[in-house]
């Protein structure tokens, strides 16, 4: 998108847009240079709260603050000029109140510049998702499995399996379209059923692990790249496996500093040629 020959990001409107016509691309992003990348590439830049888990080893995204997630959208916003740039509410920074909620989304927005916040949650967050949109703060929904409630829900299995679960998503999808968010990610849930929500959804929905039909797709960009080797979800592909090129990097790194063969006389300053 452009306006007199200088680009500008996608917005709110323009996801919303592309419902029916063109599949939403997004990954998350954490760091400057990795959205300088990804950026030309994908509509949406997620600043998820999986960095928790990505950056700093934490076993849940429960110990992320409002400030780690300032601090990653802050980067993120330095290194995005095309995509639209959607930032998640921690853990415990929205769940008390709705008043609560918007003071801590309106802080993310101002201080990071980003487009919009995202929240976990169907039907017991549409009064909240509510409030922030009718104050001005642009909502991306999230249904399905939900990090944030993995103590409540003892796992990170799929959701979906029983007639109850399946009333539930659909009803969250109901509500938090009812209470005006621009779209919603659908995580961790068996593929008929996203479809079906995303079929009669009025609004984009973004699968992870989800279905091929949602109107696009989401994956944690560290994984799709192949930065760990430990551990893959299944509803992960893939594309590299960078985790391998570091380590074989790194390894020929540490074997010529120990022969002294790095740095050579091209590496340093003023060094003393050798003599043929």
């Amino acid at each position: 998108m452009s306006v007199s020959g200088v680009q500008r990001r996608l917005s709110i409107t323009d996801i919303r847009a592309m419902k029916g016509k063109q599949p939403v691309v997004s990954l998350t992003a954490y760091t400057t240079p990795i959205a300088k990348l990804l950026d030309p590439h994908v509509d949406l830049l997620l600043v998820g709260d999986s960095l928790g888990m990505v950056l700093y080893g934490f076993e849940s995204t429960l110990p992320v603050t409002m400030d780690l997630m300032i601090a990653h959208g802050r980067a993120v916003m330095r290194g995005a000029k095309r995509a639209c740039v959607i930032v998640d509410m921690p853990f415990a920074s929205y769940q008390e109140t709705p008043e609560q909620a918007f003071r801590n989304a309106a802080r993310l927005m101002s201080e990071t510049g980003c487009d919009g916040v995202k929240l976990e949650g169907g039907s017991e967050m549409a009064d909240t998702i509510r409030f922030l949109v009718d104050r001005g703060i642009p909502v991306l929904g999230h249904i399905g499995l939900m990090p944030q409630l993995v103590n409540a829900f003892g796992s990170y299995r799929s959701r979906g399996r029983t007639d109850a679960e399946v009333r539930k998503i659909t009803q969250d999808a109901e509500a938090v379209v009812d209470a005006g968010a621009f779209a919603f990610v659908i995580e961790g849930t068996l593929e008929p059923i996203a479809r079906q929500i995303s079929e009669a959804s009025p609004v984009p929905t973004i699968g992870i692990g989800a279905s091929a039909g949602c109107d696009g797709q989401v994956l944690v960009s560290d994984d799709m790249l192949g930065l760990f080797s430990d551990f893959k979800p299944k509803f992960v592909k893939r594309y590299a496996e960078l985790g391998s090129i570091v380590e074989n990097a790194v390894e020929t790194y540490a074997r010529e500093v120990r022969e002294r063969s790095f740095p050579a006389p091209e590496h340093t300053f003023g060094a003393v040629k050798p003599k043929n």
